[in-house]
This record gives structure tokens, C-alpha cells and sequence, in this order.
């Protein structure tokens, strides 16, 4: 509905002018506030109640972050603080080499999550990851992992073993698992899915605390293109942060232009599986920095390679919106509350399947 749309409604209504002049403020809050979060990537919302949102709102899906490691043998304060150790020569420890030649999948689903977080690797195998065909489109899951960064090392890397052994979805490679070398973390999975995925169609990076609708999501891949195509929620002519207190801050003499090219927001992107090649060969001519979704624009741009805006505006959603089932039914990837229940969401989600809304 147009904002003339609007007026011209309210104008007719018995509304007083003091509600015309709250919706107008509220109209330019919501805009402001739209502006800072792709701007800056420094603002969330705080999670509202509404009644459907009430019904799945008592597990968090928090990811670790916040350490400074970045390599086995290299720290980030010991170079610099934004020194990013890739290219590298990393390696697999947990590893499924043939899992992709054995299922043969039209998607492959990439969930970066920490070694010590099988909670969230549960819930996932339990609700969306546990698909493996969605309208007639075969689907694997794999979580990707890094070293853990604290104690009991050795228990965890048993329980590691084990769990691979009962799930066969598993990666793991030899970087330490912290926030600022996602980079490292994303780069490693582009390797893993050209050396052993190659001949599936599409993968899909999703973080561990978003709500990933597959149906909405094979819909769309059934017409994408199928070369030099990656998508998501694309944030164009975002502005280099330079506030050196904000988590996505990015010193001048590290990246001295003042934006970014357009890129895709890291809660989810889906990519055609000839990029990873080439984004690989790109990073090896790119200097890497830690904010791991700019960086891969930085490779595409170079290898002449932009992303494509999805078919909706409404398909990708970085913030979190209260659980309603005829919005969850209609989007492809949102991120969720810290209050939000995925299992609840999406218990709900599959019981009433056909209602309309």
C-alpha cells in the first residue's frame, strides 16, 4: 500500500491527527532504522511479543563468537588485528569425501556452527535439515566446523568422532573455530564443496540460528540460473564502517574505499556450484579481510561475478520477526530471536501445512 494510499484513508477516518502524526513518525523510524542495519550491520532489534510469537519462545540458537585466534600455530594480535591467515594450506580432519557422489543432491546445505554446539546441530537435524527430498529435489545437510578454542579439547574431539560416526555430517577442518575467521571458515567450505560437491547444482550457506524453508527455496532454484548465480538477502552500496567500537569495524588502511560492493548478508546465501572454483582462484589475488561476506563480493568482483537479487525483496530476512505462520510459509531464510524455539516453529509449521492464510 502506497503512502498516498494511506493518507488518503486516514483522511476520511475518525482518527485524530495525534494517530496521523504517530504513524508518520513511526513510518520514518522504521526507515531510519532499515538504513543503519544494512549501513552499519551494527543495530538488531530488540525481539517483540505478539501471540503467535509467544507460542515458540523458550530455546535460544546463540552462536560462539568473539575470539581472536586464527590459525593453529598463528594469532590475529601476534601479526595484526585484522590479519585474516588464508589463503592457507588447511586440512580435514573429519571429513565426507563421497557422501555427495553416494546421494547425488540438487542442493547442498553448509551449516557453519562450533565444534562444542551440538545442541544446535540437533534441533537442525530434527526440523529443516532432517529433509532429504524436497519436491522431488534430493537435499544433503553437512555442519562445518572448525578447532575448538577451549577445554576439554581431547573429550570434545572424541564426542566429535563419535557423532560423525552416528550422523556422517561432519566436517571439520584445522582452523580455530572463532567469529573472526569466518573468512577462514567460508573459504575452507568453498575448497570442501569444489573438491567433493561439484557435480550437485546449488549449495547453500545457512547459519545455525535461522529458519530455513526448503520448499519456498527448491522453488526458486527450479528457475535460477545455473552458472555465475549467488543470491540472498543482497545489501547494496553499504558503507565501510569506520566507528572503531563496532564489531564490523574496518580501518581505512585496510580497505580504503568508503563502500562495498553489493554482497550477499551471511545468515544465508545460495550459490550455483561452478563459484567455488573460481572463488577460490579469485581469493588468491584478493586480500582477505574478516568480515567473510564482503569478502566474497571482493572475489566475485574480481572474477567479474555480482549477486542477483532474488526473486522477492521478502524471500531473505536478516532481523528477526515474530513467528507468524502465513509470513514463516512464505520466506526462504530468517534469522530468529534469541527467545525463539525452532523445533516449536516448525512443529507448527508442518501441522497445519495447507491451511490458508
Amino acid at each position: 500500500m502506497s503512502p498516498g494510499t494511506i493518507l488518503r484513508r486516514w483522511s476520511v477516518s475518525t482518527c485524530t491527527c495525534r494517530h496521523l502524526l504517530f504513524l508518520l513518525a513511526l513510518l520514518i523510524a522504521v526507515l531510519f532504522f532499515h538504513n543503519i542495519t544494512i549501513k552499519n550491520r551494527d543495530w538488531r532489534p530488540g525481539w517483540w511479543k505478539q501471540d503467535d510469537a509467544k507460542k515458540c519462545s523458550s530455546k535460544a540458537l546463540k552462536e560462539i563468537e568473539g575470539m581472536t585466534t586464527v590459525s593453529p600455530m598463528v594469532t590475529k594480535t601476534e601479526v595484526s588485528p585484522y590479519f585474516v591467515a588464508y589463503p592457507s594450506e588447511y586440512h580435514f580432519i573429519i571429513n565426507e569425501p563421497h557422501k555427495c557422489k553416494e546421494d547425488q543432491p540438487f542442493l547442498v546445505l553448509m551449516v557453519p556452527v562450533a565444534p562444542s554446539n551440538r545442541r544446535h546441530r540437533d534441533i537442525i537435524r530434527r526440523t529443516w535439515g532432517g529433509q532429504r527430498e524436497v519436491l522431488g529435489k534430493r537435499i544433503t545437510v553437512f555442519f562445518l566446523l572448525g578447532l575448538h578454542t577451549g577445554e576439554p579439547v581431547e573429550q570434545l574431539a572424541q564426542q566429535l568422532q563419535q557423532e560423525s560416526k552416528e550422523h556422517q555430517d561432519l566436517i571439520q577442518s584445522n582452523f580455530m573455530d572463532c567469529y573472526n575467521n569466518l573468512t577462514i571458515k567460508s573459504m575452507v567450505m568453498l575448497e570442501w564443496l569444489d573438491s567433493y560437491c561439484s557435480g550437485s547444482s546449488y549449495a547453500m550457506k545457512i547459519d545455525s540460528d535461522v529458519y530455513l524453508n526448503l520448499k519456498v527455496l527448491i522453488s526458486m532454484l527450479l528457475n535460477a540460473p545455473q552458472i555465475n548465480y549467488m543470491t540472498g538477502y543482497v545489501a547494496t552500496g553499504a558503507e565501510v564502517c569506520r566507528n572503531s567500537t563496532s564489531k564490523w569495524y574496518l580501518p581505512a588502511h585496510i580497505y580504503p574505499q568508503p563502500f562495498y560492493p553489493s554482497y550477499v548478508l551471511g545468515l544465508g546465501y545460495v550459490l550455483s556450484l561452478d563459484l567455488p572454483k573460481k572463488l577460490v582462484e579469485a581469493s588468491r589475488h584478493v586480500k582477505a579481510i574478516y568480515i567473510e561476506d564482503v569478502y566474497l563480493a571482493l572475489c566475485g568482483e574480481y572474477m567479474g561475478i555480482h549477486p542477483t537479487n532474488p526473486p522477492d525483496w521478502n524471500y531473505f530476512h536478516i532481523n528477526p520477526l515474530p513467528y507468524n505462520r502465513c509470513t514463516y510459509s512464505k520466506l526462504v531464510a530468517i534469522t530468529l530471536g534469541e527467545d525463539t524455539d525452532l523445533e516449536c516453529i516448525w512443529k507448527d509449521l508442518e501441522r497445519r501445512e495447507g491451511e490458508l492464510c
